[in-house]
Order: structure tokens, then C-alpha cells, then sequence
């Protein structure tokens, strides 16, 4: 038997299936033990305030009890912990992100996935580097500065050297007062040595979706392609972490398996990141499977209701509290918004999911791959956000100062990265609102950043954002802490 062990760099191992199916034993054995929940609630209050050692961290066995825990009381207390851990790690901010489509060439089989090889219906494209100039400056006029390039699976059409050409002019294309300040990369698992040359090209985080933990589903779901390699695709953090990449993002597909295997395979993943290399997750995406071109999502029988939801949300953020949390715009309005609360902290927004869906006043649907749920502009999501009580953020200095890795989360663990991004997030605010925002959405955003800087901590930091401020609203640019 294959023994579970969060070291090792076996897919098999530090996904152990029967660990996994164990843990769902115990949960469900506990599932009306209100003590034995509150308990483990009380260890993940310890996160409120945030230690440099992080002992406190939730094992996926304990955070899999309160997933399963019927208790409506209890159920109240995990939403509230998990504000208030969010509260406590990254305060108010939302930082603000778009993908960028270069190509839906692709020869994986992938079932629940519109660009698999066998679909004739959607047609297909890839961006020439003139094409993604257009795209930048088109993303870069709405105000965005942190982009997600994504790109199918297809050595012919998309092999490495256009991924890193791609990202040569998206760093290169500056228009007006625009630049994309960081790119983060989600395209397939590949070798050490192609990420290597990634990290020379200056990525941001490499996310890799698993889709699925579970082997046999993953393998039925994958029938042909580099990508039906389970092992290969499971372990390709570990290569990128091998590699120099300091921050790897992981992400399941919920809908494909039982959402109580994944969320416990996904902590175990995070697990076995923090255990191997001292550094877990720097982001975990939460996508549903959305209909799309060839894909119905009522052939996948494992769909969640908006409330357990939100519940695994909640949970996420309190067992891996220094996490950054994604939420796309598959999700609705209200579905996002009650995910800001529990946990999220970077959203899209006037997302396209199609390629080279930005350059087009109207939304193109034919090369997308899922439905957009949220179709509101950048701008309205701002101003959205704001009424809602949120800081919007385009904050990429971390980044770019080096804070990335074990360095970030030095900072984030101990709660000292809050004197970084407060102020960060009030900075490129107000670029948006020089250079982007609409009368009324401006009007609000100098009103919160009035009040936002006087939550900013330290006396000198707050004095030196004022001064910031004032230069970017006569035309200076780009400061940061």
C-alpha cells in the first residue's frame, strides 16, 4: 500500500488517496461533534493574530471536519473566523487582475474543457505578437497592471519560445501612461528547464490547476494528451519551486469530483509546498465548471450549491490564512461579493475569456473558454467594489521589490506586509483614478483614499503616501514601498 507522506515528491504519495478517503471516514464520523469542531475553531483563532512561526495552521484532517460539520451555529463561526482572518492578512484590499488568451490551440482530450483537441465547433487562433501589443494597450485603457496569460496545449502552435516572446512585449508595450508591471503564467506543466527560462523572464506566479486530485477521475477526464500524464501534472509545482519560480498558485475545478475529496486534496497539496519548500501556495483559485462551446456542465454530477460554496471559501482562508485567494468572473455579482467577504482577495474584472477578446468593442463569444457570469467594465467593478467597502488595488510592488517566496511570506505570516500593501493599494488607486476612473467612480475613490490614509500604520509611511499622492494627481507615476 501507498503510504501517505507530505515530503515526498510523488504525486501518489503526498496525494495519498487513502489518506484522503480516511479523512472523509473521520470527518463525516464527527460530522455532529459541535465540541470537537469548536475545538479545532479555537486553534485557527490563534491566526488573528499572525506569528512569524505560523504553528497554527489547520491540518486538511481538521479543516475536513468543519467542512462536514452540520452544526448551524458552528457554520455561523467559520464564516465570522473567516472574516476576520481575511480582516487580520490582508485587510480591506482587492487586487485587481485580467487573463490575457494568446491562443486556444490545444491537443489535450480534456473533457470539460471547450479547447480539447476534438472539437470542431470553436474555432481556433493564436495571437500573433502584434495582436497581443493591441490586446496590452487595450487592457492597459481600462487601467489594468497585472495580467494572466493562459494558452492551450499545443507544441506546434504554442511552444515555449512564443510564451516567452509573448511575455517580451507585454512587459515591452507602454502606452500613455500604461504598463503591465506583472505577468503571472497559467499554461501547461512542463520541464524544470522551461521554467528555469521562465523565471529568467521575469513571471510573476505560475498557476497550475490540478482540475481534480482524484487519480481514477483525473484519468477518465483526460483520456488523451501530454496532459492525461496524472503524475506529471500533479508534480509540476514542485519542478517550478526547483526551478527559482518563488510563487506557484494552485486551483481545482470544483464540479468534476466530490467537493470534500478535492478540498482535502487541496490542502495537502499546500501541505506538502509549505513542508518541501517552506513556502505554500501564493494563490488558490476556486473555479466552478461554467458552460461553454461543447460543454455542458450538467454532464459533471458533482456540482456545488452556492452556500457549501461559500463554506469551502471560508475554509480555505482560515486553513491557509496567508494565501491570496481567487474568484473569476465565471461567478456572478452576488456570488462574488459574498466571497470577498469570506476570504477572496483578487478578482478580474471586465474579463474576456476569449482570444483576442479585448481590441473588440463587442464581447466575442466563439473562441471563449466558459461563459462569462460577471460582464461588468473594470470600472463599474471598481466603483462596485468600493461601495461594498473594499480598497481596490493594483498593487504589483512586492513583486518587483523581491518580496516573493519565502520572503513574502516572512512579511505575510508575521502581518507586517500590511505596512507594504496599505499604502501600495492607495498608490495605484489613484493612478486609476488620473488615468482611467469615470467622474463618479473618481469622485468616490479620493473620498476613501482620504480616509484610508489615516489607517496607514506608521506615521512616516502615511506622510510619504500623502506626498505620493499628491505627485501622481500633477502627473508622476510608479511610487511604491
Amino acid at each position: 500500500m501507498i503510504r501517505y507522506d507530505v515530503r515526498s515528491p510523488r504525486a501518489d504519495d503526498f496525494i495519498n488517496h487513502q489518506e484522503i478517503l480516511d479523512t472523509l471516514a473521520y470527518a463525516a464520523m464527527h460530522r455532529h461533534d459541535a465540541a470537537l469542531a469548536r475545538s479545532i475553531l479555537e486553534k485557527a483563532r490563534a491566526n488573528l493574530t499572525p506569528a512569524h512561526d505560523h504553528g497554527t495552521t489547520l491540518t486538511h484532517r481538521e479543516a475536513s471536519v468543519l467542512l462536514a460539520c452540520e452544526d448551524p451555529e458552528v457554520n455561523a463561526e467559520i464564516r465570522q473566523l473567516a472574516r476576520d482572518i481575511k480582516q487580520a492578512y490582508y485587510g480591506n484590499r482587492i487586487v485587481l487582475f485580467a487573463p490575457l488568451y494568446l491562443s486556444n490551440y490545444c491537443v489535450n482530450g480534456c473533457l470539460y474543457c471547450p479547447y480539447h483537441a476534438k472539437n470542431r465547433d470553436i474555432p481556433r487562433r493564436k495571437l500573433t505578437q502584434e495582436e497581443i501589443r493591441a490586446e496590452v494597450i487595450a487592457l492597459q485603457d481600462m487601467g489594468h497592471k497585472r495580467l494572466a496569460i493562459e494558452a492551450g496545449e499545443d507544441p506546434a502552435h504554442n511552444p515555449l519560445s512564443y510564451i516567452l516572446e509573448s511575455l517580451e512585449t507585454i512587459y515591452g508595450t507602454k502606452h500613455k501612461n500604461g504598463a503591465i508591471r506583472r505577468v503571472n503564467v497559467n499554461i501547461a506543466a512542463t520541464t524544470e528547464d522551461a521554467y528555469r527560462q521562465l523565471k529568467a523572464a521575469e513571471i510573476g506566479t505560475y498557476i497550475l490547476f490540478q482540475e481534480t486530485y482524484h487519480r481514477a477521475r483525473y484519468e477518465e477526464l483526460h483520456p488523451s494528451g501530454p496532459k492525461a500524464d496524472y503524475a506529471w501534472h500533479t508534480e509540476a509545482h514542485d519542478r517550478a519551486m526547483a526551478a527559482g519560480i518563488d510563487d506557484v498558485g494552485l486551483g481545482v475545478l470544483f464540479g468534476l469530483e466530490g467537493y470534500a475529496y478535492e478540498f482535502a486534496g487541496l490542502l495537502m497539496h499546500a501541505e506538502h509546498l509549505e513542508a518541501v519548500f517552506g513556502v505554500g501556495p501564493h494563490t488558490i483559485s476556486v473555479p466552478r465548471v461554467k458552460p461553454a462551446s461543447d460543454i455542458d456542465p450538467d454532464a459533471f454530477d458533482n456540482g456545488i450549491p452556492d452556500e457549501m460554496f461559500e463554506k469551502i471559501i471560508a475554509l480555505i482562508r482560515i486553513a491557509v490564512p496567508y494565501t491570496g485567494m481567487i474568484i473569476s468572473t465565471r461567478e456572478s455579482q452576488e456570488v462574488r461579493a459574498a466571497a470577498l467577504q469570506l476570504g477572496v482577495s483578487q478578482i478580474s474584472g471586465g474579463s474576456r475569456t476569449s482570444v483576442g477578446g479585448y481590441v473588440d468593442e463587442a464581447r466575442p463569444h466563439d473562441t471563449e473558454q466558459f461563459d462569462v457570469s460577471d460582464q461588468r467594465t473594470l470600472d463599474e467593478v471598481i466603483g462596485w467594489l468600493m461601495d461594498e467597502g473594499h480598497l481596490p488595488s493594483f498593487c504589483t510592488a512586492c513583486y518587483r521589490a523581491g518580496r516573493t517566496g519565502d520572503r513574502f511570506m516572512e512579511f505575510c505570516k508575521s502581518g507586517q506586509i500590511l505596512d507594504f500593501c496599505q499604502p501600495n493599494a492607495l498608490l495605484t488607486l489613484g493612478e486609476y483614478l488620473c488615468d482611467y476612473a469615470s467622474p463618479e467612480v473618481a469622485e468616490k475613490g479620493w473620498k476613501m483614499i482620504d480616509a484610508e490614509l489615516a489607517r496607514v500604520p506608521d506615521d512616516r509611511r502615511r506622510a510619504l503616501a500623502t506626498d505620493y499622492l499628491a505627485r501622481i494627481r500633477t502627473g508622476a507615476r510608479d511610487f511604491r514601498f
